[in-house]
């Protein structure tokens, strides 16, 4: 298949194929990605859906933080294959990762508002 008809063009447009192993390993990172999405939404799904002894307020507070989280992940998984499939293309350093802060602090703030929320039940 010819580079100008792959999508993302701006991805595929640029440098040349790498070894296929490399972007291989670059999907199964995304894949990675989208599976902790999964997980993200239904822990979120499963705060609000599941009779658990947390204060309402907080767990849905968790709740709607987990969901979004879920919701954020794709897109940052999205951008960071675009990034590093670019980046192996044309032969440079791989870019540093950009999304990982945003993860942690949002799963440590939801699970700090469960805790609390616990605590308070």
């Amino acid at each position: 298949m010819s580079d100008e008809r792959r999508f993302p063009r701006w991805v595929y447009g640029t440098g040349s194929d790498p070894d296929a192993r490399f972007s291989l390993a670059n999907e199964r990172t995304f894949l990675a990605w989208i599976r902790t999405s999964l997980a993200l939404l239904a822990g979120g799904v499963a705060l609000e859906a599941l009779a658990l002894p947390v204060q309402p307020d907080l767990r849905f507070a968790a709740a709607v933080l987990l969901v979004a989280l879920g919701v954020l992940a794709p897109v940052l998984a999205w951008i960071s294959w675009a990034r590093a499939e670019r980046a192996v293309r044309q032969g440079t350093s791989l870019p540093a990762p950009s999304a990982f802060g945003l993860l942690v602090v949002g799963v440590v703030a939801a699970g700090g508002l469960v805790l609390v929320g616990m605590a308070l039940a």
